[in-house]
């Protein structure tokens, strides 16, 4: 990575800018990024904050435009970033916020988790949290207004995840839900919580479990009854999500397509694996095989917490040592239990000073205790080094040469997941993966990914049904999805109701994976015999994170 500071430009400044402006309308957004002096408020998700927010973006879109840029690393940025508020605004027009309600990455998720993220040494971070906590019931107020101006304009979620997101509410309000226990557990480093500090901190989850309650019952009892029966978004919108997750536009039909091609090969490989565990066996066969192995299992998630954290750990060192450079700063990687049961597995990027570092969290669902680390090995990769932990984590290192804007918040689910999936495979050529087993869970992962860009496009631009008469449905795809995964079924049945309520998100990875290898071999095409797969590396993390297709254009330009 480039030592010598670059010196900012008048594009870095509009980045910069929009940085500070994200942080202000978004403090949640602040949070993530270590930015803690918003960490005592939410911002206006009521209709009149989505228009402030849709006028800051065209304002900042008609600066940019309006500017020059310097070199390189002003041309990416002005591509990247003009891209995004565009399609900002296109959802915008599209009313998309309005029916912005899903089980995993919405306004009601967004609220809660933003606590799994502030600091808790003192009795200043703790006063920080009961002020949020306090700030809850106006956050949830405005989004409230905004889904009830969707249903005057007939904008509306799917009943299903109105229903699923509600029951996630009442896991959140609970006698022992996460803010009961949230509170309950406080302490400082060194000491108890003052008896004042105390009191605040229960007025706080008090008021942000009933002001969720509140939500809860006008989910059920207004949104509900007027929310859509039908779970598919269409074409037209669904083209809008794909380009927000891939920066990227693609052809869908070729892309389903070229799903169920890979996701054919992926079934094959699996097949000729599994005959290596135990010969002459299915997959199926070979996984209850598997399964039944105690030498391979974990008991409990304490067992879990400590096996992600040796193997990262591992992987750091090892990896360090030999086929990356990893500076310091990013060496340091938290494996943590999520206080959340939502069957979810993602990683929170380290905070702009390093102060927080970069955490795997897992939300293990209720009643999972037993986990297989054949089948799980392969996520520590992903979730850490040489995965989104070192790609994210070397972008926010990366400030001699880019904005806060490219460091922190660009970028893409295509171009993060891409990477990650494309990172998996590297541990298979590097030999991280030589035990078939190990494999095998690898290959359960990618076959999943694989299923999902059948599935998403399947359900959402309606297409037949791959064997039988009618179309993609809710109850299809989820059969479907039993069919390509060996998880539990808790975990499947969460994982479809995503993809329902998130569309365009899931194939982001897959396709993504696919992305990048393209751009690695046009590279390699272009270089020669003088490629080296390292130097390919550097170059394309050093980028931070942009859209796919500019990706593709700062690494293949003439």
């Amino acid at each position: 990575m480039t030592t010598t500071p670059r010196t900012p430009t008048a594009i870095d400044q509009i980045a910069e800018d929009w940085v500070d402006t994200l942080v202000t309308l978004a403090p949640t957004l602040g949070t993530y990024i270590g930015r803690n002096d918003v960490n005592d408020r939410y911002g206006d998700l009521s209709p009149d904050g989505q228009q402030q927010y849709a006028a800051e973006a065209a304002k900042t879109l008609a600066a940019l435009q309006a500017a020059a840029p310097v070199d390189a690393v002003d041309e990416v940025t002005q591509t990247d970033l003009t891209s995004e508020l565009r399609l900002e605004l296109e959802f915008h027009e599209a009313q998309w916020h309005l029916r912005d309600l899903n089980v995993i990455a919405s306004a009601v998720q967004d609220i809660r988790q933003v606590y799994d993220l502030m600091p808790t040494a003192t009795a200043e971070d703790w006063s920080v949290i009961a002020k949020r906590m306090a700030a809850v019931p106006s956050a949830l107020e405005g989004y409230a207004a905004t889904l009830a101006e969707g249903i005057a304009q007939g904008v509306v979620p799917s009943q299903r995840q109105v229903r699923e997101v509600a029951d996630q509410i009442v896991r959140y309000t609970a006698a022992d839900g996460f803010f009961t226990d949230f509170v309950a557990g406080a302490a400082l480093d060194g000491g108890e919580i003052p008896t004042s500090l105390a009191a605040d901190l229960a007025t706080g989850a008090n008021a942000a479990r009933t002001a969720y309650d509140e939500l809860r019952r006008f989910l059920t009892d207004t949104l509900a009854p007027a929310a859509s029966d039908v779970d598919a978004v269409g074409r037209e919108l669904y083209s809008l999500h794909s380009r927000r997750f891939l920066g990227a536009e693609i052809d869908l039909d070729e892309t389903y397509e070229w799903g169920r091609e890979e996701l054919a090969r992926m079934i094959a490989e699996q097949t000729a694996i599994a005959n290596e565990i135990l010969p002459g066996s299915t997959v199926e066969e070979a996984v209850a095989h598997l399964e039944a192995d105690q030498s391979r299992k974990l008991i409990g998630t304490d067992a879990l917490q400590r096996w992600m954290q040796e193997t990262s750990d591992r992987a750091v060192a090892e990896l360090g040592a030999t086929h990356f450079d990893i500076p310091e700063e990013i060496r340091t990687l938290e494996c943590m239990i999520a206080p959340t049961q939502e069957g979810g597995i993602y990683y929170t990027g380290p905070t702009d000073d390093f102060s927080r570092p970069g955490r795997m969290w897992w939300s293990v669902p209720e009643g999972v205790t037993e986990f297989d680390t054949w089948r799980e090995l392969t996520t520590v990769y992903h979730e850490g080094i040489p995965g989104h932990h070192l790609q994210i984590g070397q972008a926010v290192y990366n400030r001699a040469e880019l904005n806060s804007w490219r460091r922190l918040l660009a970028g893409t689910s295509g171009h993060a997941e891409g990477w990650a999936l494309y990172a998996e495979r590297l541990m298979q050529q590097l030999g991280y993966l030589d035990d078939p087993a190990d494999r095998l869970g690898m290959l359960d992962g990618q076959r999943m990914r694989a299923a999902r860009v059948v599935l998403d496009i399947g359900v959402h631009l309606g297409k037949p049904r791959l064997e039988g008469t009618g179309t993609w449905d809710a109850d299809y795809a989820l059969n479907f999805m039993r069919q390509n995964v060996n998880m539990s079924d808790e975990f499947v049945q969460f994982e479809v109701n995503r993809y329902l309520g998130w569309p365009g998100q899931a194939p982001s990875y897959k396709v993504g994976q696919r992305i990048w290898e393209q751009v690695r071999d046009g590279y390699q095409a272009r270089q020669g015999d003088a490629f080296n797969i390292k130097d390919f590396h550097k170059r394309a993390l050093d980028l931070g994170g942009v859209g796919l297709d500019t990706l593709r254009a700062a690494l293949l330009q003439k």
